[in-house]
């Protein structure tokens, strides 16, 4: 089926990604749009864009009715669906098929019956494909799956069928927990996917999370690219990925891959496809699901294959055959991807919105993204908001291009989580090829643990920022006066004087301590600060957002400095015991979870917010009566919005 326009029906890094590789193969492409996403990356690089709607998915990005339209409209005679949204929706490749359009995917017949976990894991179980203990049965009250799960054995992993992404998936670890637990996969999974129902499965302790890449052409051909290594997540969310796995040997790899052919040749499948497995330390493995769709992580096997698996997807969506055999796939180096998310680690993984001050990319990583100085990070949609990839002869080595690469990288105005991949990437267990889908909950803490050196040597530098303000160099003729100075740096407040030394000299007090020499070594127009402390030379991007706040990138991470100086000074926190329940984000109200009238105790959970596709619980600031309700279900909020008030009872 030949087609010259493909309309990507995605936003942000996979749009961009799909239409490189369709550009560079001749084709036009066609952005679809939401109100917020009117100036984004992925519609400046699309020859046209279409608008599809308000921001919140449901009314655009997941609007079949509104993209099929868009296609129509365009002239695009075929649809990318990129990953996430659209992507593994049998009603959405159906409505294309119907719409004359190609769908560059498996069909709606392979969609729907991989996209059913309990339906999906009978098909496999049925094609000889090793499949993990547990329940798929129809009944869904909660009666018959508390059996069901003691019948399976403690602990029990809960999986939303139609889910995908770790939303609507929990671990129980005994009877006790298992109705909360119940009650919270089903609502998340109802939320994401409109379906409550759930199977469940025998928990595997500390397992690898490994994935096989497949493709099919629709000649019968098919073959896998060799496996990823998605071990290290959290709640369920791949955070790195690499390939091959430092688990899988030759042997292994050959038998997993012959079972994920094997089960692929079952259902008559076509395109690219992952089959995802758990590996425990004996090395057996079982079949968790199958994602019908290209995967966020396709990058490394691109990398360590040589292979464009976006070009393959069109090829093989035109009618052609697969360019290569299974024996002619080859595996080179390793490979190694970060997700870098806009979340704050250090506040809960708090979901994070705003505006990029600035967007600097690190020269020796391939980095997927769909951003700039000034881009816009809503709150409606996934946090990642970019891929880090680096390629080496051997593992260890493109671990540290990785790191280093990732500490080079330069995201401002927005929390991220970039602190936390370097020192996942730094660890000895990961490092040592160790880490399975248990290390960031084993090791968090040292991983959010404070670095007091470099915060006390950023703390310096804020106030060497301050003092220097927007007028750059200070002039000679300065007067020699001592400069007080308060701000607060990620929330922390702290005092200092500075006493300038002539034109590029500064000795900086903080609090009662000693003050330390700091020399201004270079101030280009290009945000690059250098400077010079108790003789050690270094240097620091800027971006400004206001008089009163900038953000710094020093040692790998970004700082948020804000000017207190002319501030005055808070007798107490207004907030403390006042009864107002205030958004923790910008989000949308899913669940009231009382009325006003009710009576509530202190932390008892009031309201729940999505936010970039994730619930967060909000809980009564102390206990009393809810006196009022400012919010309804559907309500989108930004962060600190009161949305309820409690008074005394």
């Amino acid at each position: 089926m030949s087609f010259s326009k493909i309309l990507v029906a995605n936003r942000g890094e996979i749009a961009v990604r799909v239409m490189r590789t369709a550009r560079a193969m001749g084709y036009r492409t066609v952005a679809v749009y939401s109100s917020v996403d009117a100036d984004a990356e992925h519609v400046r690089h699309a020859d046209q864009a279409v608008w599809i709607g308000e921001p919140l998915p449901a009314q655009s990005y997941l609007n079949i009715a509104a993209v099929v339209e868009a296609a129509r409209s365009s002239g695009a005679q075929a649809v990318h669906p990129g990953y996430g949204f659209l992507a593994e929706n049998a009603e959405f490749a159906q409505a294309c098929r119907d719409a004359g359009l190609v769908f560059i995917g498996p069909s709606p017949e392979a969609i729907r019956a991989m996209g059913d976990k309990a339906g999906a894991k009978r098909l496999m179980q049925a094609a000889g494909v090793p499949c993990i203990p547990g329940y798929e049965g129809a009944r869904q009250d909660p009666a018959t799956l508390a059996a069901e799960a003691a019948r399976i054995g403690w602990p029990v992993m809960i999986k939303a069928t139609a889910g995908g992404g770790g939303r609507g998936m929990r671990l129980v670890p005994s009877a006790e927990a298992f109705a909360d637990l119940l009650q919270g996969a089903q609502s998340e999974a109802l939320h994401a996917f409109g379906d409550a129902t759930v199977i469940l499965e025998r928990a595997i302790a500390a397992p690898r999370h490994i994935e096989i890449q497949l493709f099919a052409d629709r000649h019968g051909h098919v073959i896998h690219l060799g496996e990823r290594d998605c071990s290290v997540q959290r709640r369920h969310q791949k955070v790195i990925e690499e390939s091959p796995s430092p688990a899988v040997s030759a042997a292994l790899r050959e038998r997993m891959g012959a079972t994920a052919v094997a089960a692929a040749k079952a259902i008559g499948y076509e395109g690219a496809g992952t089959l995802e497995f758990l590996l425990d330390a004996e090395g057996r493995y079982w079949f968790m699901e199958m994602n019908t769709r290209l995967q966020v992580e396709h990058p490394v096997t691109e990398a360590v294959t040589g292979l464009d698996l976006v070009e393959l997807q069109l090829r093989v969506a035109a009618g052609e055959p697969l360019p290569l055999t299974q024996q002619e796939v080859r595996i080179s180096g390793h490979a190694i991807e970060v997700r870098l998310c806009a979340e704050d680690p250090q506040q809960g993984f708090l979901p994070q919105s705003g505006t990029l001050a600035r967007w600097r990319l690190a020269p020796a990583l391939r980095t997927e993204h769909a951003l700039r100085d000034g881009a816009s990070v809503p709150p409606f949609y996934d946090s990642m908001i970019a891929k880090l990839v680096a390629h080496g002869r051997t593992r260890d080595e493109a671990r540290q291009r990785l790191l280093t690469g990732l500490q080079d990288t330069v995201a401002l105005g927005v929390a991220t989580n970039q602190q936390l991949l370097q020192r996942a990437l730094a660890h000895p267990v990961f490092a040592s090829g160790g880490a399975t889908t248990a290390f960031i909950a084993e090791q968090l803490d040292g991983l959010l643990a404070p670095d007091a050196a470099a915060e006390a040597r950023a703390s310096l530098l804020a106030a060497l920022l301050l003092q220097l303000g927007d007028r750059g160099w200070p002039s000679p003729l300065a007067h020699k006066l001592p400069n007080a100075l308060r701000f607060a740096l990620g929330g922390t407040p702290h005092a200092a004087r500075v006493q300038p030394l002539g034109a590029c000299g500064f000795d900086i007090a903080l609090g009662d301590r000693p003050p330390v020499r700091i020399e201004l070594l270079a101030l280009p127009g290009d945000g690059h600060v250098r400077f010079s402390c108790d003789g050690l030379a270094e240097q620091t991007v800027v971006a400004r957002e206001s008089a009163n706040r900038l953000f710094f990138h020093f040692r790998g991470r970004a700082f948020q400095l804000d000017n207190l100086t002319h501030v005055a000074v808070a007798r107490d926190d207004a907030t403390a015991g006042d009864g107002l329940l205030r958004a923790s984000m910008n989000g949308r109200v899913i669940a009231l979870l009382a009325a006003e009238g009710d009576t509530v105790a202190a932390g008892q959970p009031l309201v729940t917010l999505e936010a970039m596709k994730m619930e967060h619980m909000h809980c009564a600031p102390r206990g009393g009566r809810v006196a009022a309700l400012h919010v309804a279900v559907g309500t989108q909020v930004a962060a600190r919005h009161v949305m309820a008030e409690i008074a005394d009872a």
